[in-house]
């Protein structure tokens, strides 16, 4: 698959930084057209402020007005100096009104964000990966909060179990497994898998170009989400590739804890589809 068609979804300030850095190398590794969205919600303060002076919520919603403008400065002054200003566009809450961020990502090729804000000043315009990957349909970048590269990554770790998300999460990924320098591909259990009769994934992957090695771990006490993440910076990998496992419906936590701890943990960029 190739990737023209980007959304960078705001997941609050102190995340967005790393998340904005990390789009637009994309978008200018793929000569991809960008665009950033800040949802747009019920804040904090409109659904529990009630009993608030007139003065008081016109003060919060300057500071909400001057976030949306500030947040608008850094996504135009990165792209600028990226030089993408004519393939670039920030929508604010104002300009999407109602319409979801997953809503909004089944009509662009990827998704790119950061960890999820709960700041109860910003959490109306944060972006939850757990609801964009699992409404979407489409795949999601999240990007750790001060993650920084000047390239984009050439090693990347697949956690494989051969299940359905982990197969749908490598296919989304094929457009950026391949022209990398080396893929790595996870498997987890107390003994290593036995390699199906046609080679498996290590063949797929090889017919496709991308040099690639299997590596097995027993988890040794260790959760599933710590073998990733230690896997991946034990081989210098930087990029995470998996599947994104639903969790209960009633369960804050959409993911299920290995995703979400691997999203929560990782040091680099986790690669998410479900």
């Amino acid at each position: 698959m190739s990737l023209k068609n980007l959304l960078l979804a705001y997941s609050g300030e102190a995340a967005f930084a790393s998340s904005l850095a990390h789009a637009v190398r994309l978008a200018r590794h793929h000569d991809a057209w960008l665009t950033a969205v800040m949802r747009n919600g019920p804040s904090y303060i409109e659904r529990f402020g009630g009993g608030l002076t007139a003065q008081l919520r016109a003060q919060l919603q300057n500071i909400e007005e001057e976030d949306v403008r500030s947040a608008m400065a850094q996504f135009n002054a990165a792209v600028s100096e990226a030089g993408l200003e004519k393939r670039a566009e920030f929508l604010s809450p104002q300009k999407i009104g109602a319409t979801l961020p997953s809503e909004m990502a089944r009509h662009y090729d990827l998704v790119i964000t950061g960890f999820q804000s709960d700041l109860p000043g910003e959490e109306h315009h944060v972006a939850s990966p757990d609801l964009i990957a699992l409404r979407s349909g489409r795949p999601v970048v999240v990007v750790p909060k001060d993650y920084s590269s000047t390239e984009l990554a050439d090693h990347v770790l697949v956690a494989w179990d051969g299940k359905r998300s982990a197969a749908r999460a490598l296919g989304d990924a094929m457009g950026i497994l391949e022209g990398k320098r080396q893929v790595t591909i996870l498997t987890i259990g107390k003994t290593p898998p036995n390699m199906p009769a046609d080679g498996g994934i290590l063949q797929h992957l090889g017919r496709h170009g991308i040099a690639t090695q299997h590596l097995h771990k027993a988890p040794e006490g260790r959760s599933v989400g710590s073998v990733i993440k230690d896997a991946a910076d034990e081989q210098g990998a930087k990029l995470i590739v998996m599947g994104a496992y639903e969790h209960s419906k009633f369960s804050q936590d959409l993911f299920g804890g290995v995703t979400h701890e691997v999203v929560r943990t990782a040091r680099v960029p986790v690669f998410l589809s479900h």
